[in-house]
Parts: C-alpha cells; structure tokens; sequence
C-alpha cells in the first residue's frame, strides 16, 4: 500500500540511524526523498537503494544550524522536484553531559543551535511552498526526554521539550493552508547514541554499563527499547493522509516509557 505515492519528502539527518531508516520507509511507501545531511559520504549508497525501488532521491548537504545553507537546500529541492510536500526534521546532537552548572555554555548553544533553532530554520524555509501548494505535513522528531527526566542532559532537554511548544503554535499557523505539524517523541533506540548514554552514566554513577541498560528496559512495561522502523512507520503514518486530521500532537514511541 503507496501511502506516499510520489510525494516529496525531505529527511534532515538522513545519512545514518533512525534518519535513513525513515528515509527508506518513505520510499518504500512510495515516495521520492531529498536526502539531506551534514554527513554526505553515505549519501550516494543511500540514494542508490531508494532508486532500485524505482523512487528518485537526491542527496544534499545540509547544516541545520546555519540559515542559509538551510535554504540553500530548500532552493535545490524545489528546483529538483518542483515541490515538497513532506518535512521530516530528524538531524540533532546529543548535547553535553554534565550537571547544569558544570555544562559549558558553547556546548549548551550548539545543542539549541542544532536540536531547536535548526527546526525553526528549515520550517521557515520549507513552509513557504507548502503553503503556496495549500498542503503539506512537517514531522519534528523530539524525544521522551524533557518529559520523563534523564539527569544529566538539560540542554538536551531543554532542547527537545522546546519542540512540542513549537509544533503546537505553528499547527495552528498553518491549519488554515492545509499543513499538519506532528511531534514524534521516541524513547530509547539502539545505536551508538544510546551506548554513548549508557557509558557516561555508568561512568557518572558508578554503576555498570549493563546495569544502565537494564535500568532503562525495566521502565518500559513491554521490556525493550524501541526499533527504530517502529518510529520509522509513526513517521509515514503522519505524513499520510491516514492522519488526515491529527495536527499538533505529540506522539510517543517509547515502548511505554513516557505516556504523557
């Protein structure tokens, strides 16, 4: 079932991880994607295994963080494609992880630079087409965390929470033209962002890296963490016309970890 049959859809951060998995859910959903990424090595593979399922896909470099190579890249995908009718911002950092008082203010900005501001860059850049086509759906990927506390990582906190404010006002900004703003707030996903997390709390706390995994999946009521195509799927589901009428929700995927 082609869910996204020939929509165009842009994935920030799409070179790696839960990025590139949405990227090929999409496609796989029929839709032909702006690969967009500061990382462009990978890139070219990407693009090769989403035109062998006979979708187009373009690679493009992309730092959210800096205005004008954001619409750079806005400029290129509506050339390319002549519309884009899907936003998913997905690129982010992890942040410093440190005691507030102990976290330095350059790693503080660059982690609001990159997770907040770059959203609110690339939906000024991309929403002016949307908005002339009277149609569209921006997915902002979030996190769990800023609403059930990960000591240690304020900013990244900070950064995260932030979004779902954002998406509630501009859902409201855009109804009227036919856009859809969505929240996908993931839990823990296997990766090296997580092992990164796992290692500095058992090195913070004393503990085990074992003992902090264990920690995290004994939140979840289902046991697990949770598979990035599970995420990958919520994200085509929001893009869908399936969500025809959902608009400034913020949707967890975290296994039952969060549930506010």
């Amino acid at each position: 079932m082609n869910l996204l049959q020939d929509k165009v859809a842009v994935v920030t951060g799409s070179a790696r991880g839960l990025g590139t998995c949405i990227a090929m859910a999409f496609a796989q959903a029929g839709a032909h994607i702006v690969l967009a990424d500061r990382i462009t090595d990978p890139l070219e593979a990407i693009q090769a295994d989403i035109e062998r399922m006979g979708r187009k896909a373009l690679p493009l470099a992309i730092d959210i963080a800096d205005l004008e190579s954001v619409e750079a890249c806005a400029r290129q995908a509506q050339e390319h494609f002549g519309r884009v009718d899907i936003l998913v911002n997905n690129a982010a950092i992890g942040g410093p992880s440190a005691l507030l008082w102990e976290v330095d203010p350059a790693a503080w900005r660059e982690c609001l630079d990159i997770n907040t501001t770059g959203v609110f860059y690339c939906c000024r850049a991309f929403l002016p087409g949307m908005i002339k086509q009277r149609s569209g759906s921006v997915i902002i990927i979030g996190s769990m965390t800023g609403k059930r506390v990960l000591v240690n990582r304020t900013a990244y906190a900070t950064s995260k929470l932030a979004l779902v404010g954002m998406a509630r006002t501009l859902a409201w900004e855009v109804g009227p033209y036919g856009i859809r703003v969505n929240v996908i707030s993931p839990g823990p996903m296997e990766g090296e962002r997580l092992k990164w997390v796992f290692e500095t709390q058992a090195q913070q706390e004393g503990i085990t890296v074992d003992a902090a995994r264990k920690r995290l999946a004994d939140a979840s009521p289902l046991g697990q963490f949770v598979p990035p195509e599970n995420v990958a799927q919520a994200a085509v589901f929001l893009a869908s016309d399936l969500s025809g009428s959902t608009t400034g929700e913020d949707l967890n995927c975290s296994a039952g970890i969060c549930m506010y």
